[in-house]
């Protein structure tokens, strides 16, 4: 290998036998040495891996203080986590790392070799080529560098990686302390953040650039974090997540809001110390504008910035958006479109610009949803462009496109394959109005997108289709569609966390109870993970058997309680359960660890419902669920949420129950659909969301309603056909009709004494000209109809009468026994 010198100086030796791309290689590595932050050197060498060899990551390991570790230094590109790329390789280990480092030699490994070697058992997917090349310095490293293109490094991308470690200098790495930097006086462009706490000491530079006073800084940094776009927070917030901040330097570029005029970048390195001898772990850095960084070096800060912004795309939307707002501007580019290639057809997932009319009638044929999508077949040109997997590029004049394509950039075209996996995961285009001029850097720029850009696709399509699944899970456990309800309408809405591929624990429930009663039931699992889902599950199933079991509502969530603390479980839950009367216009509630309802009276007022509270389900067996009681008015609206609508970082949960009362109080309850729509409209998507809204209009005919207590005496049959029969006749049912009733009654009361033991209760209800016979024991056991009676059988003929004489028929369980009832329809009903 030909002489080198290191600190950034580039090998020239041998240039005139590199190629192009090489020789561009040596001319940013050059810009990056006799640039004005030698602090930055490093990390600029390291992204030249993205640009010129298309890799999606690279890094650098040197021994440390131990000498029996190689750590790593620097790196850049995807998320290391994403490769299990881990921090630091026992030098002695059987890494590839480690290889190259006792060798001295390079060592390349494709997806099939990489498979087979011991290593792979720790990563989460071995579909990428690896490349581990030897640097020179005090304790001598390794640069490793990792593609998912299907070819691997070429030639020219191995003549391109041996430029970047040969301008490479590894120094041993020094184990900094907390308590050193605490001892320290703070530069004006750094920073500490205490990660316990969250308390930061920051500079009077990045001060200045977030817009703040030294005196106006409160040392919060949430302060910081509220003046950047939301957009960016969470990339902003990864950065002290372990898995991405075990190491020393990390940068993150973000937007900070300005008074006047757009968000000024910024851009963030840090790295985690640890803290020991009962000292906080510290995140330590830096603040600079990133448009005062490299300025000759433009391509490479695009790169980073989109390999940042697709690190946190989560969806397929998400990615396309990234590469839109990474390369329109630019490149200032009239149009981008991205689409994904599924079988023999393109599925547009971005166009920019949105309208119909600025793109080809082709693909304005095709426009069948939000999105064309078209036949590959239809566009043989970007078809051989798949199939090369090599972006092309077509300047002003080009006569041998498509006018499909064509007509996408007329004064210039780019199409860029998007490789990830070992196949195509779709296209990106980009065109141009005017004659564009494709320069090498902007060629380069181009590769390297197109890699990053399929990667991402291809995880943020198995992203989106987990999704789905879960979504698709989550909407098994929740009730399909809600009752109709005599004298009160009811609404629910459910949104998903869009923060990963969690289940969510909450659920809402509306169950239909005799007698025009109604349990409106809303509830919330702790955590979020398939658990959690089950958990919810099994609650609302619990909630929903010992409802209509009959049991008053504190018995209810008393049963559910002990039985969750006997599942073995460590995740509690929190609900509100609330019988309603439809009749009387009443409702008792009661409340475990949840956020009480909010009613909302006919004339607009709003008050947050003073319910006695218990304790969570599941964290004490023996605990006491009081009722409270709730009086309803007919134009009353009860509400019923979880707290991812009302919970906010750095509020007060009663500040945003008060948000949530005011929302409903400017509302309009007509349309409760459109209510529920609006309450969700700002709700944060961090957290999964349950809402439940009903409003209370009252019944408009009351039914009629006798009970008679079946005293267990010789002539207890008679008593209860003479209560039934003046009864009837108060209510003005026909003698005709009073005969049949009688016989149902004389039934059903002589199988609950013949057959039962305890206290036996008849109920008669008559609404619109249906009667309602119950009658009620203490006998859990359902009396069943007999299959076939011989003529000399002496019982059993009894419940053939019932069902012969009644237009429907049936038992429910209430409080330990049972309820057989009949209806008939009487007076002509």
């Amino acid at each position: 290998m030909s002489d080198k010198r290191c600190n950034g100086d580039v090998v020239s030796q041998g240039a005139a036998e590199r190629g192009p791309r090489t020789l561009r290689a040596e001319g940013a590595l050059k810009a990056i040495a006799a640039g004005p932050h030698p602090e930055q050197r490093l990390r600029g060498i390291l992204e030249q891996a993205l640009v010129f060899a298309g890799a999606s990551f690279a890094a650098l390991y040197s021994p440390c203080d131990d000498p029996g570790l190689l750590c790593l230094v620097e790196s850049a590109g995807v998320p290391r986590t994403l490769y299990g790329v881990r921090d630091s390789y026992p030098a002695s280990g059987g890494s590839p790392v480690a290889d190259a480092h006792r060798a001295g030699e390079a060592v390349w490994m494709g997806p099939e070799e990489f498979a087979g070697s011991a290593e792979s058992r720790h990563v989460p997917s071995s579909g990428f080529s690896l490349a581990v090349l030897p640097v020179r310095g005090d304790g001598g490293g390794c640069l490793l560098a990792l593609t998912e293109r299907p070819d691997g490094f070429d030639a020219d991308d191995r003549a391109c990686l041996e430029v970047i470690a040969e301008a490479v200098t590894c120094p041993v790495v020094p184990a900094e302390t907390a308590e050193q930097v605490e001892g320290g006086a703070l530069q004006p462009d750094a920073f500490t953040l205490a990660m316990d706490t969250g308390r930061a000491e920051v500079g009077d530079d990045i001060l200045r650039l977030f817009g703040l006073a030294p005196g106006e800084f409160d040392g919060k940094v949430e302060t910081l974090l509220g003046l950047t776009v939301p957009e960016d927070l969470p990339s902003l917030m990864s950065v002290t997540e372990s898995d991405h901040m075990t190491i020393g330097e990390r940068e993150l570029e973000f937007r900070v809001l300005q008074p006047t005029g757009p968000p000024k970048w910024l851009r963030l390195s840090g790295r985690l110390l640890p803290g020991g001898d009962g000292r906080p772990t510290l995140l330590v850095g830096t603040v600079a504008d990133a448009s005062t960084l490299r300025p000759d070096v433009t391509d490479v800060a695009r790169v980073q910035r989109l390999a940042a912004a697709l690190a946190t795309a989560g969806t397929v939307r998400d990615v396309s958006q990234a590469v839109v707002a990474a390369l329109r501007r630019p490149l200032r580019a009239d149009r981008i479109a991205l689409a994904e290639l599924e079988n023999d057809r393109l599925v547009v997932t971005v166009l920019d610009p949105p309208d119909p009319e600025s793109w080809p009638e082709l693909w304005r044929l095709e426009w069948r949803t939000e999105w064309p999508d078209a036949p590959v077949r239809a566009m043989p040109t970007l078809a051989a462009a798949l199939r090369e997997g090599r972006a092309r590029i077509w300047p002003a004049g080009t006569d041998d496109v498509e006018p499909a394509l064509a007509e996408v950039g007329p004064g210039g075209l780019a199409v860029l394959p998007l490789p990830a996996g070992g196949r195509m995961a779709g296209a990106c285009l980009i065109g141009w109005d005017t004659p564009h001029d494709f320069g090498p850097d902007e060629r380069a720029l181009l590769t390297a997108s197109a890699g990053l850009a399929g990667q991402a696709l291809m995880r943020a399509h198995a992203f989106d289709a987990e999704h789905e699944l879960v979504g698709m899970l989550q909407r098994q456990l929740l009730p399909r569609r809600l009752p109709k309800l005599p004298g009160a309408v009811a609404v629910a809405r459910y949104l998903p966390s869009t923060a990963g591929l969690e289940l969510g624990g909450d659920w809402y429930d509306v169950i239909p109870l005799p007698d025009h009663h109604v349990a409106l039931v809303i509830g919330d699992v702790q955590g979020h993970s398939a658990g959690a889902a089950t958990l919810m599950g099994q609650m609302r199933t619990a909630l929903r058997a010992y409802a209509v079991e009959g049991h008053p509502p504190d018995v209810v969530v008393s049963h559910a309680n002990r039985l969750l603390t006997g599942m073995e479980t460590d995740l509690f839950a929190t609900c509100v359960y609330v019988d309603l009367d439809m009749e009387e216009g009443s409702a008792w509630c009661v409340r475990a660890g949840h956020l009480p309802p909010v009613l909302r009276h006919p004339d607009g007022s709003t008050e947050i419902a003073e319910v006695e509270g218990g304790p969570p389900l599941g964290v004490v067996t023996q605990a006491d669920f009081p009722m409270s009681p709730l009086r309803l008015r007919p134009g009353t609206l009860i509400a019923l949420t979880t707290d991812g609508l009302v919970e906010s970082p750095g509020a007060d949960i009663d500040e945003g129950m008060d948000r949530f009362a005011h929302a409903l109080a400017v509302s309009d309850p007509t349309h409760l659909g459109l209510v529920a729509d609006a309450l969700l409209g700002n709700a944060r998507r961090n957290d999964d969301v349950a809402l439940l809204l009903v409003r209370y209009d009252g019944m408009a005919l009351r039914p009629l309603r006798e009970s008679w207590s079946v005293w267990r005496l010789p002539e207890a049959v008679r008593h209860a056909r003479r209560f039934t029969r003046r009864t009837l006749r108060s209510w003005n049912v026909p003698d005709d009709d009073i005969d049949g009733v009688l016989l149902i009654v004389s039934e059903l009361v002589t199988n609950a004494l013949v057959h039962t033991e305890g206290q036996v209760r008849l109920d008669l209800t008559l609404i619109s000209g249906r009667l309602r016979v119950a009658v009620a024991d203490a006998s859990p056991r359902t009396p069943v109809k007999p299959t076939s009676i011989g003529w000399e059988a002496t019982g059993g003929r009894g419940i053939l009468l019932v069902e012969a004489m009644s237009a429907t028929w049936g038992t429910l369980p209430v409080s330990g026994g049972k309820q057989v009832w009949s209806e008939i329809p009487v007076g002509g009903g």
